[in-house]
C-alpha cells in the first residue's frame, strides 16, 4: 500500500520538477524515487495479508514480489532513455510521470481482492500506455500504434467489464473470495451466467497480455511505439497481466476449472504456435521481439494450467528472467536504431567487431530468451515445464519444447548478423550509464542461470 502512495506522490512531484526546464535532473530524480519505492515495498514482506479500502486491496508476499519485479523493470529501463535527456525533449517529465502512475495500476493489478480494483488497475495502466504509445507525435507509425492500441484496448476493456458485471449478477459480490466460494457451489440456475462472465473476463485479460487469438494488436503497436516504451510494455505490462491472470484462475474461479481449463489450454497452444512461427518470418528485429513477447505469454500460460504449488514460483522466476533479458535486448536495439536509423537485422551487422559490449549483451539476452543453458531463461522454462509435468500436462510441454526449438532460429539471426557479417556504419556511441546497465543485465542473466536457487522458491 505504501508503494502505491509513494508512486502517486512521486509522479506528481516529478511533474513539478518539469517546470524547472532541466531534463538532466529528471532521470536521477526518478531513479531515486524508484529506489525508495523498491526498498519500502519490502517492508510488507512476511507481514501476512494486509487488507485496505474495505478489503478491496490485499498486500501479501505475492503482491510484494511481483511489485518488486515491476519496479525493478522500470529501474533497468531508465538508463536507455538517455536520448530523451540529451535531446532536451520538452515532455520528458510527463513521460516519466506517466510511467510512475502506470506502476500504480500495475501494483493494483497484482494486489486486488475485489474485481473493481482489478478493473481500475488495468485502466490506470492502460490509459498511461495509450498516451506513451503515441508520444512520438511527428511519426506516423507512432500515431497509428496509439490509435490501434486505444481502440482495441477499449473494446477489450468493455468485454472485461461486461464479464465482471455478469459475475456480479450471478454471485451478488465483487469480492474474489466470495466469488470463489460461490463458484464452488455451482448453482444450476446461475451457472450459465457465471460461465459466460468467466469467458469474457478471460478474453479481456488475454488481450492485455497479448495471448492469441487476441494478439493481433501486438506487432503493430510494439513496432510503432517508441522503443523505450515498448520495452516497458513488454515487461511491466505483461508481468502485471500474468500475475492478475494467475489470481483469477487460482483464487476466483477454481470451482469452474472444468469449464475454463480446456479454453485456457487451447489459448496456450495457439499462443505458442502463433508467437514462435510469427517471429520466425519477421525481417524487423523489433517486430520479431513483438511476436517473441506473444510466445513468452504462451510459456507463462503453461504455469496457469498447472494445478500445483510450483506455478507461483515458476511464474515469478520466469517474469524476472524474461524482464532482464528483454530490457537488455530493447536497450541495445534503442542504441543501435537511434544511431543507424533502422530496426531490421541488418542494423546489427558487424556489431561484434565495432561494439563488443553491445554484441555480448545482445548475445546473452538472446541466449536467455532462447533458453540456452547457463542463462536465466533456461531455468525459467525448466521450472515452468516442471510444474506442467507434475500436473500431468506432458503433451503441452512437448509442444512448448518444439516451439522453443523454433525460437532458436529467429533469436540467433541477430547473433549471426553481429558476428558473421561485415560491419556497416560507424561505431555505436554508448554513454557510461547505459554501458554499466548492460553489464549489470548480462551478469544478472548469467547469475540466474548459474545459481537459480538464489531466486527460486521466494513465495
Amino acid at each position: 500500500m505504501t508503494s502505491i502512495i509513494l508512486l502517486s506522490v512521486f509522479g506528481i512531484i516529478n511533474l513539478f520538477l518539469g517546470f524547472l526546464k532541466s531534463n538532466r535532473i529528471l532521470m536521477p530524480a526518478v531513479v531515486v524515487f524508484l529506489a525508495i519505492v523498491f526498498g519500502v515495498n519490502f517492508i510488507d514482506w512476511n507481514q501476512g495479508p494486509q487488507t485496505h479500502f474495505n478489503n478491496m486491496l490485499v498486500i501479501d508476499n505475492f503482491s510484494v514480489a511481483f511489485a518488486a519485479v515491476m519496479v525493478l523493470s522500470m529501474l533497468l529501463i531508465l538508463p536507455f532513455s538517455r536520448s530523451y535527456v540529451t535531446d532536451e525533449n520538452p515532455h520528458l517529465a510527463e513521460f516519466y510521470s506517466l510511467l510512475l502512475f502506470s506502476l500504480v495500476g500495475a501494483i493494483m493489478m497484482v494486489s486486488y481482492e475485489n474485481m473493481l480494483m482489478l478493473f481500475l488497475g488495468i485502466e490506470i495502466l492502460s490509459i498511461a500506455m495509450y498516451v506513451l504509445a503515441g508520444s512520438h507525435k511527428k511519426q506516423l507509425r507512432s500515431n497509428e500504434a496509439a490509435l490501434k492500441y486505444l481502440l482495441m484496448g477499449s473494446f477489450a476493456t468493455g468485454i472485461l467489464l461486461f464479464g465482471i458485471a455478469l459475475i456480479y449478477g450471478a454471485s451478488g459480490t465483487f469480492n474474489i473470495s466470495d466469488i470463489a466460494s460461490f463458484s464452488s457451489t455451482q448453482p444450476a440456475g446461475l451457472l450459465p451466467m457465471m460461465e459466460v462472465g468467466v469467458l469474457m473476463i478471460l478474453i479481456g485479460v488475454c488481450f492485455k497480455i497479448g495471448a492469441a487469438p487476441f494478439h493481433f494488436w501486438t506487432p503493430d503497436v510494439y513496432e510503432g511505439t517508441p522503443t523505450i516504451f515498448t520495452a516497458y510494455m513488454s515487461t511491466v505490462v505483461k508481468t502485471a497481466g500474468i500475475a492478475a491472470f494467475y489470481k483469477l484462475v487460482w483464487s476466483v474461479f477454481p470451482g469452474l476449472n472444468e469449464f475454463w481449463y480446456p479454453t485456457l489450454v487451447a489459448i496456450t497452444v495457439l499462443t505458442l504456435v502463433i508467437g514462435n512461427v510469427g517471429a520466425a518470418v519477421q525481417n524487423s528485429f523489433k517486430r520479431m521481439l513483438a511476436y517473441s513477447s506473444i510466445a513468452h505469454a504462451g510459456y507463462l500460460l503453461i504455469a496457469l494450467t498447472s494445478f500445483n504449488d510450483r506455478s507461483e514460483n515458476a511464474i515469478l522466476f520466469y517474469a524476472l528472467a524474461y524482464t532482464v533479458a528483454t530490457v537488455a535486448a530493447f536497450g541495445v536495439l534503442k542504441l543501435v536504431s537511434d544511431q543507424r536509423g533502422e530496426e531490421g537485422y541488418e542494423a546489427f551487422n558487424g556489431l561484434g567487431k565495432t561494439n563488443p559490449l553491445l554484441a555480448f549483451s545482445m548475445t546473452v539476452a538472446m541466449c536467455s530468451l532462447a533458453s540456452i543453458p547457463l542463462t536465466g531463461g533456461f531455468f525459467a522454462k525448466f521450472f515452468i515445464f516442471g510444474a506442467a509435468i507434475d500436473a500431468g500436462a506432458v503433451w503441452l510441454v512437448v509442444v512448448a519444447i518444439l516451439m522453443s526449438a523454433v525460437s532458436i532460429y529467429y533469436y540467433f539471426r541477430v547473433v549471426i548478423a553481429m558476428y558473421m557479417r561485415d560491419a556497416e556504419g560507424e561505431r555505436i556511441a554508448v554513454d557510461p550509464f547505459a554501458a554499466f546497465m548492460l553489464i549489470v543485465l548480462s551478469i544478472f542473466t548469467i547469475l540466474m542461470g548459474v545459481a537459480p536457487g538464489l531466486f527460486n522458491n521466494l513465495l
